[in-house]
C-alpha cells in the first residue's frame, strides 16, 4: 500500500487533488491511502507516528508555508517524495532545497498530475514493510525495520529506540547482541557502529568521526576499530538513495 498525505489550505483543493489521486488509483489497480490536510500543524502531528510514502503540498498557505513544512518533513524523512502544487512559480529555485519530485503549477493538468503520480509510485519504498519480532515482558511485539532508530545492548537485552519516541525493551537472550540484530542488519540501512549499538542509518542527522546524532538530539558512539567500516557503509547508504 502507498500512503499518500495532501495539504492544502483550501478544502476544496484538497477534495479536488484527493479525487484525482483516488481515481489513478483506481485506474491503476493501485492499493493506496491518501489522507487530506487543511491544517500543515496536523500532518507535522500525524507524521510523528506514521510515515507517508508521497506528500502533496501547496506553498502559500497561512500557517507554515510548503517551503516550511517540506523541511520538517524532511527532518522526520528523508526518502519520502514530496511534490509542490502551487500557483506562484516563483518560489521554484527554493523549493528545490528539499529535493522535491516535482513542481507543479496549478491549474494541474491530468495527464500531468499522473504521470508525476506514477513516477511517485516507481520511486517510492512501497513495499518497506519488513519487521523485527521483540519479545517483551509483555508479549510479542512485531515492529517495522523503518520504525526503529536505533538498538542499543544492555545487560542481555535489547532497547529499541522507535520513530515515535517510545523505547522497547526485550526480554534477555543468550545469542550475541550482533546475532539477535541480524534481522536488522540483513538490511542495509542498518549499521553495527559499536559492540552495543546498532544504528538505521534513515534516522542519522549528522555523522562524524566519534558518533552518529540521530534525528532528536540522541547520541551514538562509533567504536574507533569500526570507523572505517561503518563510514564506508554510510556512504553507500547515501549514495544508495534516490
Amino acid at each position: 500500500m502507498i500512503r499518500i498525505a495532501i495539504c492544502d489550505d483550501l478544502p476544496e483543493e484538497v477534495a479536488r487533488l484527493t479525487a484525482l489521486t483516488q481515481h489513478y488509483a483506481a485506474c491503476q489497480d493501485l492499493n493506496a491511502e491518501v489522507t487530506g490536510f487543511t491544517d500543515p500543524d496536523a500532518l507535522l502531528a500525524a507524521i510523528e507516528t506514521r510515515n507517508y510514502h508521497l506528500y502533496l503540498l501547496d506553498i502559500v498557505m497561512p500557517m507554515i508555508s510548503g517551503l516550511e513544512l517540506a523541511q520538517e518533513i524532511r527532518r522526520v524523512d528523508r526518502e519520502a517524495q514530496i511534490v509542490y502544487t502551487t500557483t506562484e512559480p516563483q518560489f521554484a529555485l527554493r523549493a528545490y532545497a528539499v529535493q522535491p519530485l516535482a513542481y507543479l503549477v496549478k491549474p494541474i493538468a491530468e495527464t500531468q498530475f499522473f504521470d508525476t503520480l506514477a513516477l511517485a509510485v516507481a520511486r517510492a519504498d512501497v513495499g518497506d514493510e519488513r519487521t523485527f519480532a521483540v519479545k517483551t515482558a509483555d508479549g510479542l511485539r512485531v515492529i517495522r525495520l523503518a520504525d526503529i532508530a536505533c538498538c542499543e545492548y544492555h545487560h542481555h537485552t535489547a532497547v529499541f529506540a522507535l520513530k515515535s519516541g517510545e523505547k522497547l525493551a526485550s526480554r534477555s537472550f543468550r545469542e550475541s547482541f550482533a546475532e539477535y540484530c541480524a534481522p536488522a542488519l540483513g538490511d542495509p540501512r542498518f549499521v553495527q557502529c559499536h559492540a552495543a549499538f546498532v544504528v538505521n542509518m534513515r534516522h542519522v542527522e549528522r555523522f562524524s568521526k566519534d558518533s552518529f546524532t540521530l534525528r532528536g538530539g540522541k547520541l551514538v558512539p562509533i567504536a574507533e576499530k569500526r570507523y572505517a567500516t561503518v563510514r564506508d557503509a554510510y556512504m553507500d547508504y547515501l549514495a544508495s538513495r534516490p
